[in-house]
């Protein structure tokens, strides 16, 4: 990642942090921490580069240790600091973590400790969930909290085309996948122009 020395400090006090918390609360699968800054930090940042230039609002939902949400409302300080991002995170240990990270960080972020379905619609200009929920049962947290004429970018795996074909069971949408960079058996979904199928 092509970040400045002080995003870089940040992001090492986050992943430091990650690794003192985990063993108490099971952030990140215990396997995956020695490839922590590409499994978790990269593949996270990847979609902070798909930000459109005109979004204003993130929101993440179900950010457990804070991806790809922390990642990205790290990023913003430096890259996009109009971005106002918002982490939804039910779990009340994870959400203090995350608390945590924004203190020790600095990192500008709203944290919301409580179910993506009762929370007011964030009306975001972008939308985030990784590893949240198949996407035929995500869509509709994602028409709850998405603007009109925003985008959600949902990071999938092997399945992805199956999930998309029973998804447009009971929905309309517009959908755009990149391939990961950290992943060669993942893509990212965009999908835009989101309704329920008549």
């Amino acid at each position: 990642m092509n970040v400045s020395r002080e995003t870089t400090a940040r992001l090492e006090t986050y992943a430091a942090l990650l690794t003192k918390w985990n063993p108490a609360i099971n952030l990140v699968a215990k396997s995956t921490l020695p490839d922590l800054w590409t499994r978790h930090i990269a593949d996270s940042a990847q979609l902070f580069d798909l930000c459109p230039p005109d979004a204003r609002t993130w929101a993440d939902l179900g950010s457990g240790g804070g991806f790809p949400g922390m990642v990205v409302a790290i990023l913003a300080m430096e890259a996009k600091s109009d971005l106002r991002v918002t982490l939804v995170e039910s779990d009340q240990r994870k959400a203090t973590f995350l608390r945590t990270v924004a203190r020790e960080t600095g990192a500008p972020v709203t944290i919301h400790s409580q179910r993506a379905e009762s929370l007011t619609g964030q009306g975001a200009d972008v939308l985030s969930a990784r590893a949240f929920a198949p996407l035929p049962r995500l869509l509709a947290h994602v028409h709850h909290h998405l603007a009109p004429g925003g985008v959600a970018f949902l990071p999938k795996g092997a399945q992805a085309d199956a999930e998309i074909a029973e998804a447009l069971a009971n929905w309309a949408f517009q959908v755009q996948k990149t391939p990961s960079k950290t992943d060669p058996q993942a893509v990212i979904l965009s999908i835009k122009g989101l309704t329920r199928a008549a």
